[in-house]
């Protein structure tokens, strides 16, 4: 058996910041939190600072210099968690943008193939289109986009050992196809989209779990047509990610948002591209130019496309513009995503049983947050 005992930070817990505890880990899984070592055990110091749950993140393009479009392929994932670990997110699901089927093929295989290697974090796999409403495309190239199937339902719900996330414009898919998906254990969220309140609540009640970054590529809330976004925020049952860069959405809208329905109901993704973790100044999306300038990513016309941020500085973001507790914002990246993953029971929070998937930093507030290091399974990066 490996075991050991993490010492000399304070440790987010479900009930709030315990201090002068220890960790205990066996064989990657979380043993206890105590005062009391057990007697010859193994001992990992640390020089203060905090011990939280891991960061999953359900909306990685890319990182590391590296787009998951461009390169579906495990050494590609294996990249691409790599750079995102470095800001403490230790599960993620690589996330392909509207794309071929055969480059959707492609990818499901890959994942597939990291998951049965163990390569680490891999939890699954989010396709972001090409089921999408070219109304709302944003970036996403809409020579892709194409009406969903039954046969693309058995193709695309294949995956196994992992999670699948479908996001898709709910007014373009089939009567139907919502509940196949879900009924196929696939995670479909709601995005990319022209759709109503009204179809929006439609869709919702067929199996619908989410949304894909609230407020961006979807119908707004208004006073006379409530919208998508209406409709999320009316739901206390689904959940709505959020991308908290304060370029993608306003600090006040964030605030707002986390007013209107139960805060555990949401987590924080980076949409990352493959510029964070990198000395990456641009790319190709397509054929189209990508550029990153003041923390924004752009295409030539202004359009955002996916975004420049990572994990540790979205909980930085929250915690600091849009104020709310450094325990809800870290509770927004590890406990809620892992929940909407339906991961609960394994990861997610610092608990007796669970996975030890663990980030130190230097301090939990809105001007800390560096990443000192990392555990997936208790293993240290």
């Amino acid at each position: 058996m490996s075991r050991f005992a993490v010492t000399g930070a304070r440790i987010l817990t479900g009930e709030g910041f315990v201090e002068d505890h220890a960790l205990v880990i066996a064989d990657g899984i979380i043993e206890a939190i105590t005062r009391e070592i057990p007697a010859g055990c193994a001992r990992v110091a640390l020089d203060g600072g905090d011990l939280l749950p891991g960061f999953i993140d359900i909306q990685v393009n890319g990182g590391g210099g590296v787009l998951f479009n461009d390169q579906p392929t495990v050494a590609g994932i294996k990249a691409i968690g790599a750079a995102h670990r470095r800001f403490g997110t230790t599960g993620f699901l690589p996330t392909l943008i509207s794309d071929d089927v055969a480059v959707m093929d492609r990818a499901i295989d890959a994942v597939a193939q990291a998951i049965a290697e163990k390569v680490p974090g891999v939890l699954g796999i989010h396709l972001e289109g090409p089921f999408l409403n070219p109304a709302r495309a944003g970036i996403h190239d809409k020579s892709r986009f194409r009406v969903i199937d039954d046969a693309l339902i058995e193709r695309l719900a294949r995956l196994k050992g992992g999670c699948t996330v479908m996001t898709l414009a709910p007014e373009c898919a089939p009567p139907g196809a919502i509940r196949k998906l879900a009924d196929k254990g696939v995670l479909v969220c709601a995005g990319h989209s022209a759709a109503d309140y009204a179809a929006t609540v439609a869709a919702l009640k067929e199996g619908v779990r989410g949304f894909t970054h609230l407020f961006n590529a979807m119908t707004p809330f208004t006073s006379r047509e409530p919208g998508m976004v209406g409709a999320a925020l009316n739901d206390a049952a689904s959940w709505c990610g959020l991308i908290a860069d304060l370029h993608h959405v306003h600090a006040a809208s964030l605030a707002v948002a986390l007013r209107a329905k139960p805060s555990d109901r949401f987590f924080l993704v980076t949409d990352a591209m493959s510029t964070v973790g990198s000395e990456q100044k641009s790319f190709m999306l397509g054929g189209t130019k990508i550029t990153a300038r003041d923390g924004r990513l752009t295409g030539p016309d202004g359009t955002l496309a996916g975004s420049d941020l990572d994990m540790a500085t979205a909980i930085r973001n929250m915690i600091a513009a849009v104020k709310i507790a450094p325990e809800a914002a870290v509770a927004m990246a590890s406990g809620a995503p892992a929940e909407f993953l339906g991961l609960e029971s394994t990861r997610g929070r610092i608990a007796p049983g669970l996975a030890a998937d663990l980030v130190h930093v230097d301090k939990t507030s809105g001007d800390g947050m560096a990443v000192l290091a990392t555990w997936i399974g208790g293993v240290r990066a």
